[in-house]
């Protein structure tokens, strides 16, 4: 990914933050057959200092079997993003000089997948899953609620992904490149668009902040 080092993003609380609130990755892996991408939401561990991000795959998709254990892998998430109209800086009425542009965010981490079979294993993986998606909800849904043949069946169709994380890479595109005002103009445009856009608005470095 490119990164100017106005739009890169090191800190890690944040870059948690984002996976968080973001957790559908795009599981990139090199196979046999080339490269295979999948969709799948991940959840974020720290396990004796290593970050170990938690999902699975469905035991009839054949991307599983291409994983090797020792290849590098890429999981990509992708938070709040934007089209950016020139209309919102105040130069296109001074000179004209401004082109549209795209506002986003993303964290890239690379790192090494175990897969996961073991039953017991994979009960305490869905347990996990379950308890931190639904965790907030007024009446949250637990694994144990379903019946215990019906459970066992599930699991015989999946296969855990133990993804140990080696390196994370955050960029934050968010106007940092341009001055004081048309930071603003972006701002408030966005902030007055849809749920989408007015995340996006909020990444935008408060008035006075560096550009």
């Amino acid at each position: 990914m490119y990164v100017p080092a106005h739009f890169a993003e090191a800190d890690r609380g944040v870059l948690l933050g984002l996976i968080r609130d973001f957790p559908l990755a795009t599981l990139v892996i090199a196979g046999a057959d080339g490269l295979e991408a999948n969709h799948l939401p991940l959840v974020a561990e720290e396990r004796d200092g290593t970050l170990v991000l938690c999902g699975h795959l469905a035991r009839g998709n054949p991307a599983w079997r291409q994983v090797d254990p020792a290849a590098e892998a890429l999981a990509v998430f992708a938070g709040p993003s934007a089209y950016v109209t020139p209309a919102w800086y105040p130069g296109k009425a001074e000179h004209g000089m401004v082109v549209p542009t795209y506002n986003y965010a993303a964290v890239h981490a690379y790192g090494r997948i175990r897969l996961v079979s073991e039953a017991a294993a994979l009960r305490r993986h869905v347990d996990t899953l379950t308890r931190h998606f639904e965790a907030g909800r007024p009446q949250p849904w637990a694994v144990a609620d379903a019946p215990a043949d019906y459970l066992d069946k599930m699991l015989a169709a999946i296969v855990g992904v133990e993804f140990s994380v080696t390196r994370l890479v955050g960029k934050n595109k968010a106007s940092q490149n341009r001055n004081g005002a048309d930071r603003e103009g972006v701002r408030r445009g966005l902030a007055a668009g849809d749920a989408g856009e007015r995340r996006a608005a909020a990444l935008i470095p408060a008035p006075g902040g560096a550009p």
